[in-house]
């Protein structure tokens, strides 16, 4: 039997994708991509004018299974084949009409980090975190990392994927990722109210807005992606990057050469 990783619903316009493998920090894995991949087409297939990422658990999401990296015969194959799936995922969402908002309650970290920006609004609670943290296991950003420079801008997030810098709530919204910062009791009735301004908006004029600034701010988001991809499957195969997945998993400072 397959594991569960993401539950779907749809209910009046809206389709509300949730992950629910909260009790291992709701990985991004073949799996769990796979399964994100038929809920967001599903999401397509059911016409929704809205669709909702959230999660179950502590974290939004802890990013790549690292674990599985570390095991691999062939790990720079195996980020290759998933990176290029989750970005299939990030390139139904900015390319789609609907209007994509995340409700981010934890720490999105790695590529649970531009997961969740790969909305179109981002909602958080106050105790959220977003870190990028690649660099620390000596690999690159992936899932549309780069493309973070038109909300942060090119000093920011250089930043955060040189140095590994957090970023709370509250920053996150002083710097435009984040539309909305509210105590986390009041995360999923500020969501709630959100998209209920949004269904009530017009579809037509909402998806053609969208469209607009998305193609402004990048024409060609899947040559970006593809950068990443290439880039992140190159660095899991040096020795640099089996150290920094190896000292990850064994809890300990990296070595790198």
């Amino acid at each position: 039997m397959t594991d569960q990783y993401v539950d779907y619903a749809f209910t009046d316009g809206a389709a509300r994708i949730t992950f629910v493998a909260g009790d291992r920090g709701n990985p991004i894995e073949p799996v769990s991509t796979q399964q994100l991949h038929e809920a967001v087409l599903r999401a397509k297939a059911d016409g929704a004018r809205v669709i909702v990422l959230a999660a179950e658990g502590r974290f939004f999401s802890v990013g790549g299974d690292l674990g599985a990296f570390g095991g691999a015969a062939d790990p720079g194959a195996l980020l290759l084949d998933l990176a290029e799936s989750v970005h299939r995922v990030i390139t139904e969402l900015v390319r789609g009409d609907a209007i994509v908002v995340s409700v981010v309650h934890g720490t999105a970290a790695g590529g649970g980090f531009p997961l969740a920006a790969a909305a179109d609004i981002v909602l958080a609670a106050d105790t959220a975190k977003f870190s990028l943290a690649y660099a620390k296991v000596g690999l690159s950003p992936d899932c549309g990392g780069s493309l973070l420079v038109h909300t942060l801008g090119l000093h920011r997030l250089l930043r955060l994927a040189l140095l590994g810098d957090v970023l709370t709530a509250q920053e996150a919204y002083d710097a435009g990722l984040v539309a909305r910062v509210v105590p986390a009791d009041e995360l999923a009735a500020t969501a709630d109210a959100v998209v209920a301004d949004l269904l009530a908006g017009s579809r037509g004029a909402l998806a053609a807005a969208k469209r607009l600034v998305r193609n402004a701010a990048e024409a060609a988001p899947e040559a970006a992606l593809r950068r990443e991809a290439e880039s992140i499957s190159a660095l899991a195969g040096t020795p640099n990057g089996q150290e920094g997945i190896a000292a990850f998993l064994e809890k300990r400072p990296a070595k790198f050469a």
